[in-house]
């Protein structure tokens, strides 16, 4: 069985922007310090423990896990044997 590359390029992106994005304004609304989150700026530039942070931070998630998810597609197919 092949794996659709785009698909699961999409569903990892949308899962792991609104990831970043939920985790970010569940701390802000709660009032958490954000401590581990803020760490996330040394890879997403400009990101920060802000509702604009989270914005930025869903866009750069969204890129990040759909790139994941392609490459994971493109790595099983590969190596998928067919019937």
């Amino acid at each position: 069985m092949k794996l659709n590359k785009m698909a699961l390029g999409l569903s990892g992106g949308i899962l792991w922007g609104l990831g970043i994005f939920l985790a970010t304004n569940f701390l802000l609304i709660t009032g958490g310090q954000g401590q581990t989150l803020s760490k996330l700026n040394a890879f997403y530039f400009g990101y920060s423990f802000s509702f604009v942070g989270s914005l930025i931070g869903l866009v750069w998630g969204f890129i990040d896990g759909f790139i994941t998810g392609w490459l994971f597609g493109l790595i099983y197919n590969f190596f998928a044997k067919e019937k």
